[in-house]
C-alpha cells in the first residue's frame, strides 16, 4: 500500500540522505535523492511527489527556497525541515511559511516514521472528507463561486459589499478567470436580483452593430433595420447591464456610453427621441485600459466612469488551492451530465493538474476535466485520461498551451482546436500582426481578438 506514495530526501550530505532513502524504502516508500534545490525541484516537477525531506543548509539555496518552489508547484506536498539545533529558528520561519514540520540533527528515525504516517493521514482527510471541504467550499462562497483561496476571499468580500450599491463595477483579470461569474453573483445578490441581467460581449460584435446592439433601432435606420430593435440597455431596465470586453468598444460608442452612464440616457439609432432608464452598469476586461488611454486608443473620462470599484480577479496559477476544490465540482457536474460514476482523480492526476500553469485559468481546467469525465474508463480518472503530461507541465521551450493537445474530444473540440491551429498559423505567417492575420482568416480585427482571448492564446 505504501509503494504508492513517493518522498523525496534533500540533503548536500551524501550519508545522511541515503541512510534515510534506505530506511524509509525498508517502510515501504518509493524514495527520490536529491542533493540540491535545483535537483530537487527538477524531481517534483517530473514525478508524482507526496512528501519531501528537506536540509535546512545548502549551499547557494536553502531548503526555504526549496519549499517556496515546491509550493508553487503544488501545495499539497508536505515539506518538512531537517535542521541542525542552532537553527531552529529558521525552520520555525519555515513552518509560518507552509512548512508541515521540522526534524533536528541527528534524526530520529521513529519520529520520521510518525511524521510521515501524519502527513499522509492530514493528505488523506483533506481529500476524502467531502464535509469537511464543503465548509470550507461555503466560507468563502458568493452564489456558485467556488474557493479556499485568501486571494479570491478578498475579490468576493468587495463584489459582496459591492453588490448593495448602485455604483459601476470593472472586473479585470486574465481570459477564463470567471469575470462573467462575478458579475452574476453581484447581480443576484444585489436589490436588483429580481430584474433582469443583461450581458453583451462587445468584442464579439461588429463595430457597425454594437450600437444598434446597445442602443436599439428604428426601422429604416440603415440598410437591413426592417423593423423597430430594442436594445440591450432597454432591456435591462431596473436590473443589470454587463458590458463583457469593454476594451473592444469603439471611441465614437464610448462617448455615447458615458452619457448613458452619467444620467442615464440613450437614443436609439436613427430616433431623435432622449430616453432614460434606470441601469446598474458592470463591465469586464482582460486588457490593459491605462495603457490603451495612454495609446490614445480609449477614452480617459470614460475609463474613470467604468471603474468606480475595481474587482481583481486573480489567474488560477497563482490560487492553486483552489484546483482540488474545482476539480471536485467539474467531476460532479460533468459526471452527471454524462451518466457516469466518477468518484475522483488518481494521486498522479491530481499531481500534474497542481503542476500545471493553466494559461486559459478555470475554463481550462474545466475543459480538461470535462474531458476526462467523458474518456474515463474507470470511476477514478487517471493521468492517461488527461490531455496533459508530466512532461508538458512549466515548459520552458512553450508556456502556451497547444489547443490540439487539449481538445480530442467531441466533433465541438475538433472543431475548436482546428480553428486555434487555422488562427496560430495566420499569426504566424503574418509575424504575429493581428491585422494581417485577420484578414488571411476573413475576419475582423475584434473577432479575432475575440476568439484569442476565448481560447486562451498568447
Amino acid at each position: 500500500m505504501r509503494q504508492k506514495y513517493s518522498i523525496l530526501i534533500v540533503d548536500d550530505e551524501k550519508l545522511q540522505r541515503e541512510n534515510l532513502a534506505e530506511y524509509l524504502t525498508k517502510l515501504g516508500y518509493h524514495t527520490y535523492t536529491a542533493a540540491d534545490v535545483d535537483s530537487a525541484v527538477a524531481i517534483v516537477t517530473n514525478n508524482t511527489i507526496e512528501i519531501v525531506f528537506t536540509d535546512f543548509k545548502m549551499g547557494t539555496k536553502s531548503g526555504y527556497d526549496l519549499l517556496t518552489e515546491v509550493k508553487l508547484l503544488n501545495p499539497e506536498i508536505a515539506v518538512i525541515i531537517m535542521t541542525a539545533f542552532g537553527t531552529i529558528q529558521d525552520a520555525v520561519a519555515a513552518m509560518k511559511a507552509g512548512a508541515f514540520d521540522y526534524l533536528t540533527k541527528p534524526i530520529d528515525l521513529d519520529e520520521v516514521e510518525i511524521l510521515v504516517s501524519r502527513a499522509l493521514e492530514l493528505r488523506h482527510l483533506e481529500r476524502e472528507n467531502f464535509e469537511l471541504r464543503e465548509r470550507l467550499r461555503d466560507k468563502h462562497k458568493l452564489s456558485n463561486i467556488i474557493t479556499n483561496s485568501s486571494r479570491m476571499a478578498e475579490t468576493l468580500s468587495l463584489a459582496a459589499r459591492a453588490a448593495n450599491s448602485k455604483t459601476s463595477v470593472l472586473i479585470q483579470g486574465e481570459s477564463g478567470t470567471g469575470k462573467e461569474l462575478i458579475a452574476r453573483a453581484i447581480h443576484q445578490t444585489s436589490p436588483r436580483a429580481e430584474e433582469p441581467l443583461i450581458t453583451i460581449n462587445c468584442a464579439a460584435i461588429s463595430e457597425n452593430l454594437l450600437e444598434s446592439e446597445l442602443f436599439g433601432h428604428e426601422k429604416g435606420s440603415f440598410t437591413g433595420a426592417i423593423r423597430q430593435k430594442i436594445g440591450r440597455v432597454e432591456e435591462a431596465e431596473g436590473g443589470t447591464l454587463f458590458l463583457d470586453e469593454v476594451g473592444d468598444i469603439p471611441q465614437p460608442i464610448q462617448v455615447k456610453l458615458l452619457r448613458f452612464i452619467q444620467f442615464g440616457e440613450f437614443q436609439r439609432v436613427g430616433d431623435n427621441q432622449v430616453r432614460k432608464v434606470n441601469v446598474r452598469l458592470i463591465s469586464a476586461t482582460n486588457r490593459d485600459l491605462p495603457a490603451m488611454i495612454r495609446e490614445n486608443i480609449f477614452r480617459e473620462d470614460f475609463y474613470y466612469r467604468l471603474n468606480v470599484i475595481n474587482i481583481s480577479i486573480p489567474p488560477l496559477k497563482s490560487r492553486k488551492e483552489d484546483i482540488p476544490l474545482l476539480i471536485e465540482h467539474f467531476i460532479q457536474k460533468y459526471s452527471e451530465q454524462n451518466e457516469k460514476s466518477i468518484s475522483r482523480l488518481s494521486n498522479n492526476a491530481l499531481d500534474i493538474l497542481m503542476k500545471h500553469d493553466y494559461p486559459g485559468n478555470v475554463r481550462e481546467l474545466e475543459n480538461i476535466i470535462e474531458r476526462a469525465v467523458v474518456l474515463a474508463r474507470e470511476s477514478i480518472i487517471t493521468k492517461e485520461d488527461l490531455p496533459i503530461t508530466p512532461f508538458s507541465v512549466n515548459s520552458e521551450s512553450d508556456n502556451e498551451v497547444t489547443p490540439l493537445d487539449y481538445y480530442k474530444g467531441d466533433m465541438r473540440a475538433r472543431v475548436e482546436a482546428f480553428e486555434c491551429d487555422l488562427i496560430r498559423q495566420a499569426l504566424q505567417d503574418a509575424n504575429s500582426n493581428q491585422s494581417k492575420a485577420a484578414i488571411a482568416l476573413g475576419l475582423s480585427e475584434r473577432n479575432l481578438r475575440y476568439k484569442l482571448q476565448k481560447y486562451g492564446m498568447k
